[in-house]
């Protein structure tokens, strides 16, 4: 006796599927194609026309010659823009006129296999400031904006700055939220005694609010250095929010993706040729701090208040910078 009554016909009795159902099929695979493309193609011109533009840097006499791969100036400002009182009550980040620079950093891509680099300019560094002598190098900024700032870490290192990249401290704050916070482990309790702030020890996920806390703090028992020690913070901070930002989670979440994107780009100021695919590049090429891929040091200085450089090892780690030639261990400042 058959028992297979109920059962469809072979496939060669059956014939093609209905064209109906191959249609749908083919309708579906072809939206999984175009989502992402047209996804990725309108966030990359919302970024490309979010960004702060700022024209290009002028040629001045006695401008450094460009060198080998491409130097960043990476600008963390105390700008308080956008922040209304009780959104900067909440950042406890006071109230300030003019602007200054919390942050100054040199971010070096290689064109050769060398390994990047990433250079803390201490904001109470002495130098001279065109047109207004010997000063603080923060006071470049306040006093002439991102271009006498530019100027001034060229004449000072003899490095040519190709690119600009500056963030306020609402738009860090919000790049921090935008990727979920970021995990930092910390040694041991950081209690800021002009802000207040406290920072428990132990691994921990700090949001925007925490993260601006980590980077700005000088005032603690756990930076003995001072601005040392927080310089050091900031290039520690910076690789873990460029890996959480680089990480598989954040880039096949398309919320997250969106969120880290347009708050970025509205945050951030660029030169004007500058656009989307820079910042990638940038990116890309500073995800290896955390992994010990990219050389972080502070410019070499003769004592902890960081007020002068120690010019003969402080021009060896420029000149090997401007040749893409490896940085010597005893020119790395922790």
């Amino acid at each position: 006796m058959r028992n297979d009554w109920g059962a469809p016909p072979p496939a060669h009795v059956r014939g093609p599927a209905p064209r109906r159902r191959r249609g749908r099929k083919g309708l579906v695979l072809l939206v999984l194609v175009l989502l992402p493309l047209v996804f990725g193609g309108w966030l990359w011109f919302h970024v490309d026309s979010s960004i702060n533009r700022i024209s290009a840097f002028p040629d001045y006499s006695g401008r450094p010659a460009a060198g080998a791969g491409t130097n960043w100036l990476v600008v963390g400002s105390d700008s308080r823009d956008g922040l209304d009182p009780e959104t900067a009550e909440t950042l406890h980040v006071g109230e300030a006129e003019g602007q200054r620079t919390d942050t100054i950093m040199i971010a070096h891509v290689p064109d050769d296999g060398t390994p990047p680099t990433l250079i803390s300019i201490p904001r109470d560094s002495q130098v001279p400031v065109p047109g207004h002598g010997r000063t603080m190098i923060n006071a470049a900024f306040a006093l002439g904006g991102p271009e006498l700032l530019a100027q001034t870490v060229e004449q000072a290192t003899g490095l040519r700055i190709d690119h600009y990249a500056e963030i306020g401290f609402g738009g860090f704050a919000g790049l921090v939220d935008a990727v979920g916070g970021v995990e930092l482990c910390l040694d041991r309790e950081m209690h800021d005694t002009k802000t207040g702030q406290t920072l428990q020890a132990g691994c921990q996920t700090l949001d925007g609010e925490k993260a601006l806390t980590f980077v700005r703090m000088r005032y603690s028992d756990a930076t003995p250095r001072s601005d040392l020690d927080r310089v050091a913070n900031q290039r520690k901070f910076i690789g873990a929010l460029v890996e959480e930002a680089s990480s598989f989670g954040t880039l096949i979440n398309p919320f997250r993706t969106y969120a880290l994107a347009d708050r970025g780009a509205g945050a951030l100021t660029m030169l004007e040729p500058d656009g989307p695919g820079d910042l990638l590049s940038l990116a890309w090429a500073m995800r290896g701090i955390s992994s010990g891929g990219v050389v972080t040091t502070t410019v070499p200085v003769t004592d902890a208040s960081a007020h002068r450089w120690d010019k003969q090892k402080a021009g060896e780690l420029f000149e090997a910078v401007n040749n893409d030639q490896p940085i010597r261990e005893d020119l790395i400042v922790e």
